[in-house]
């Protein structure tokens, strides 16, 4: 079953140095994933003063800068995994260097059929 494992934290709580070894070690948490057919993507999010949030109200569209909530903890990046089951994808939650400083949400993917076909995030033509 494929998960997706949103990392969310405080921007401010790292310093650089912190958030160069947490990529680091989440690069190493890839390989280990990917030797063991358990990877399918992650990726670091650029931080949230880049996001635009976009909803549809009574048929318009507003764009406004920012996320659309306000909170502490920020989506900062995710992991997109194959996991026999949700304690396995616990497991590997708790392997990922941003738990350390923040929260790893587990969310199952709901696949549907009429979805192109992906590969590592790639449409297959």
């Amino acid at each position: 079953m494929k998960y997706m494992l949103l990392v969310y934290s405080d921007e401010n709580a790292w310093t650089q140095s912190e958030r160069e070894e947490c990529y680091a070690e989440s690069t190493t948490l890839t390989h280990q994933l990917q030797a063991s057919g358990q990877f399918l993507g992650a990726s670091p999010l650029q931080p949230v003063s880049t996001a635009t949030s976009v909803r549809l109200r009574q048929g318009k569209q507003l764009v406004t800068d920012g996320p659309f909530a306000e909170t502490r903890e920020q989506l900062g990046g995710y992991f997109l995994i194959d996991a026999q089951d949700l304690d396995e994808a616990i497991a590997i939650a708790g392997r990922i260097p941003a738990a350390h400083k923040g929260t790893i949400e587990i969310r199952p993917v709901m696949e549907l059929s009429s979805l192109p076909e992906q590969i590592h995030g790639q449409l297959i033509r």
